[in-house]
């Protein structure tokens, strides 16, 4: 399973939602989903600009977390 931390991140750095989304040209509905760990898909250049914006690693914005096999 892909866990999607964004959302703490930005808590912990201080940055809303908005403002993340105004200072990196992503859309904020895109930004919201991806806080609700709700998103479909995760393009890399989006990835690539939060890492640059919130000058982070891409470890602390997902992580892989194993699930057992059904």
């Amino acid at each position: 399973m892909i866990i999607i931390k964004l959302d703490s991140l930005l808590k912990s750095k201080g940055i809303s939602q908005r403002e993340l989304a105004r200072k990196t040209g992503i859309r904020h509905p895109t930004i919201s989903e991806m806080c609700l760990n709700t998103s479909r898909s995760l393009p890399i250049d989006n990835l690539n600009k939060i890492c640059i914006e919130l000058d982070c690693d891409l470890s602390d914005i997902i992580e892989y977390k194993k699930e057992p096999l059904e």
